[in-house]
């Protein structure tokens, strides 16, 4: 079976500074995969090179076997692959529920079909659900800023997997939240894949979210692959030790 994700030999440079350097993984079906690393080690171009947001240097990215190398984000979107950021992207204006539906539209069919269709693109009815999903229930009327910042991350999360995406890159989604939303956002995400067999990565620094959400790690440490292996031996590996937990 092909990996839904394949990238191979990935590079990115800004003039003479290799951000991401010959990087190579793949993701399969139904799996969490975290990708962490010190501050500097190319994470977020790693995702941005895949999310179309930068255009790689070298190397390619397949996605179901198709290359999708150099891909516009809008394209990217439509093949199903979503992201968040490390900066909260919901509408602060907008109720939960509307930001979910925004959220799907971009996901359904042309622009002209979203004009004339109807007004919510049918939406609604995936919205509660996913509003029921995150137990944001007593919360879907409500204005998304006036939301906990834990709560918006939760939300955040939801909008990411409102179109059923084949693909979702998560981008430090514990950043900045307190332990008891941390362990909503957690088994919610664990839910997400063992429900409804999502497929993610997640970049994160937060050590303990990423070793109990993801069955696989990989260690970047200057643009590089430092290693690849289960949680239990990304803790016990010394060059990983050394590079990066530092203890």
């Amino acid at each position: 079976m092909k990996p839904v994700l394949q990238v191979t030999g990935l590079r990115k440079s800004f003039g003479g500074v290799v951000a991401v350097d010959g990087v190579s993984f793949e993701v399969h079906e139904g799996e969490i995969l975290g990708i962490i690393g010190p501050n500097g080690c190319g994470k977020s171009t790693l995702f941005n090179c895949i999310l179309g947001q930068l255009v790689p240097s070298a190397g390619d990215i397949r996605l179901d076997g198709v290359d999708v190398t150099g891909s516009t984000p809008e394209a990217m979107n439509r093949r199903g692959v979503s992201r968040t950021f490390q900066l909260l992207q919901v509408f602060p204006e907008l109720s939960v529920r509307e930001n979910l539906i925004l959220a799907g539209q971009e996901h359904r069919g042309t622009m002209l079909a979203r004009l004339f269709g109807p007004g919510d693109a049918g939406l609604t009815a995936e919205a509660d659900r996913m509003i029921g999903f995150f137990r944001l229930v007593h919360l879907a009327d409500a204005r998304a800023g006036s939301l906990s910042y834990g709560q918006q991350k939760l939300l955040d999360a939801a909008m990411a997997f409102m179109a059923g995406p084949r693909l979702v890159l998560l981008d430090e989604p514990a950043g900045g939240v307190n332990l008891t939303m941390l362990a909503d956002l957690r088994e919610r995400l664990r839910a997400m894949n063992a429900e409804r067999g999502a497929t993610f990565v997640v970049i994160e620094h937060n050590m303990d979210f990423v070793m109990s959400l993801c069955s696989r790690v990989i260690v970047m440490v200057e643009g590089k692959v430092l290693m690849t292996g289960t949680p239990a031996q990304v803790r016990s590996d010394p060059a990983v030790l050394e590079a990066y937990l530092g203890n």
